[in-house]
């Protein structure tokens, strides 16, 4: 970074990047958890799952929107010195820093098999498709208002790789081509040959 410029990651990247780990740790915990039966039993755990699955995806969805919403309506037009962080860095960062509280919901998911079996596991997948919902609804403001959105780096370390944290002053924004990652922060498919 050159001349003021500075470090951007995308929006969408960040908050889909938890989306995977937290899905695939939350069916492996609810996997293992319907084998134990359980103080309540198996039907009453994976019942009790469902409705903590249900919840928190709609939780986790729908929360801070109107934060995510304020925060893309005033982004200012990123600079040319600016750097645009790959999706691949931002993912891998984000995973960095949330490993140990990755490993530790996915305990705390099988311990809670001993009570009310699988029902840990599917809030933690739960949380999981809201983060990807949550990332699906940010890829269709992005289209809407043809411009992707980005965040500052060093806002990111001091909120823990929240990007509408307190720290999270503002957002920059660029055009929909900008970057590696497609609107929403799905891998951008490669362009296909003519």
């Amino acid at each position: 970074m050159t001349r003021g410029g500075q470090g951007l990651a995308r929006v969408a990247v960040i908050v889909r990047a938890g989306a995977a780990p937290l899905w695939w740790l939350g069916v492996g915990a609810a996997g293992v958890g319907v084998l134990a039966p359980g103080l309540t039993g198996r039907r009453i755990g994976v019942l009790a799952g469902a409705a903590l699955f249900v919840l928190a995806t709609a939780v986790v969805a729908c929360g801070c929107r109107k934060r995510y919403a304020t925060l893309a309506a005033s982004a200012s037009r990123a600079g040319k010195h600016d750097v645009l962080q790959d999706r691949a860095v931002t993912v891998r960062n984000w995973r960095r820093r949330h490993r140990w509280w990755l490993l530790l919901a996915f305990l705390a998911a099988l311990g809670t098999a001993f009570a009310l079996p699988a029902a840990g596991g599917m809030l933690l997948a739960g949380c999981g498709a809201g983060l990807w919902l949550k990332a699906t609804w940010l890829g269709r403001r992005e289209r809407a208002d043809e411009a992707l959105v980005w965040v500052r780096v060093d806002w990111l370390r001091a909120g823990a790789g929240r990007p509408a944290g307190k720290p999270v002053k503002g957002y920059r924004s660029t055009g929909i081509a900008a970057g590696d990652a497609a609107p929403g922060g799905a891998r951008r498919k490669s362009p296909a040959l003519v």
